[in-house]
């Protein structure tokens, strides 16, 4: 159904604005995530531990390797122990409290295949660090995450604004025309409309997938007040435990009981994503899309008896799909080349808009419209608008 001259009107100014307020924050997104979709390759080189070739493997007690991390810091506690998925490295975070926020606590790395700490640089600090943090929260932590959230609203609106307004026009065109034979504008606008069009469904799947993440603090929330208060309701009248039990022992009951689950995480009771009662051990899968995904197995931390094995509700999977799918860390190296090359093409259409808009003329809408749709045939004429 054709779009009146109002309706057309209406999403033409909507994606004027939206695209004016959020083009500064896409090309940092871009530019900063550009270098972020090799990260891993980057850290390789420059910030890799230290790691032997050919070391005498034995098994790793995780209370030993827990007491050793919280050696250099008395009054600290464990908050996670996590299993690198590529390498055999195991991260422990410790912090001045089990529910510290990330600024305020310490990773240390270790070889999983004997305990040994690893000669590594923090991972917090570096270039790939900062760029990290200035593209996923602005260096404002949790208000600089949820800006940029909203951010990519406006965003998303800009998209489908920009489709609803420009898809009819491009159908008048054989697809990728560019009049080179018109103005410099029109070469310009065809130009920006032909690549957007092209990088419509990747712009998309990065901006919800970024979206997504940004939600991270209020998704964690839901599931606090949902599934963990639900796994917590039987020790509703019980104090929290004083004393807490073998985390390697709660590690091995979880494998014992679910053999075919391989330990990603163990989270400390209090922390975020486990109850005041419970190891959390997360299980994940064994194929390239499951093992982004974790199952939690709840142990109870005083007695160390197993009380739960449930799947991840929905929307917490998708919120742990989303971070690989953003940087394209699905498909290796081959996938990675494809997402920069997307992104270039992206700083180009943000750049051509940024272009169209800085060396905007008088030209009253009603005349761009006609322009619109007519498939450019009515270019406008207009003299460039005076400095202000």
């Amino acid at each position: 159904m054709a779009l009146s001259q109002t309706g057309i009107r209406r999403w033409y100014l909507v994606h004027k604005w939206t695209s004016i307020v959020c083009t500064a924050f896409l090309l940092m997104f871009c530019i900063t995530g550009l270098p972020l979709i090799f990260h891993h390759e980057i850290d390789e080189m420059t910030r890799a531990p230290a790691m032997a070739g050919q070391v005498a493997e034995r098994p790793v007690n995780l209370d030993a390797l827990g007491r050793q991390a919280l050696s250099k810091h008395p009054g600290w506690t464990m908050m996670f122990l996590s299993w690198d998925p590529e390498k055999p490295i195991i991260y422990a975070i410790v912090g001045p409290k089990v529910d510290a926020p990330n600024d305020q606590v310490e990773i240390i790395q270790y070889d999983a295949r004997n305990g040994e700490r690893l000669d590594a640089p923090p991972l917090d600090e570096g270039v790939m660090a900062f760029l990290l943090e200035l593209h996923s929260e602005l260096l404002l932590g949790i208000p600089g995450q949820l800006f940029l959230g909203l951010i990519g609203v406006v965003f998303l609106v800009a998209v489908v604004s920009g489709v609803v307004v420009y898809a009819p026009f491009m159908r008048k065109l054989p697809f990728g025309t560019v009049r080179k034979d018109r103005s410099k504008r029109v070469k310009w606008l065809d130009t920006h409309n032909m690549i957007g069009i092209v990088t419509l469904g990747w712009v998309s799947v990065v901006g919800l997938t970024g979206f997504i993440i940004t939600m991270t603090l209020p998704i964690t929330m839901i599931w606090q007040m949902d599934e963990l208060a639900e796994m917590a309701a039987p020790y509703k009248d019980a104090k929290p435990p004083t004393k807490l039990t073998s985390v390697n022992a709660a590690v091995a009951t979880v494998r014992a009981a679910v053999p075919d689950g391989k330990v990603s995480i163990v989270a400390w009771p209090g922390s975020q994503f486990s109850t005041k009662h419970h190891y959390m051990v997360a299980l994940a899968g064994n194929t390239p899309l499951t093992e982004r995904l974790i199952n939690p197995a709840m142990v109870d931390a005083e007695t160390g008896r197993l009380t739960d094995v449930r799947e991840m509700p929905w929307y917490v999977k998708t919120l742990f799909l989303s971070a690989p799918l953003h940087f394209g860390d699905y498909g290796g190296l081959p996938l990675k080349i494809i997402w920069a090359l997307l992104d270039i093409a992206a700083i180009v259409v943000l750049v051509s808009g940024l272009y169209l808009w800085l060396g905007r003329r008088r030209v009253p809408i009603e005349k761009r419209l006609a322009e619109l749709q007519s498939g450019g045939v009515a270019e406008t004429q207009a003299v460039p608008e005076p400095a202000e």
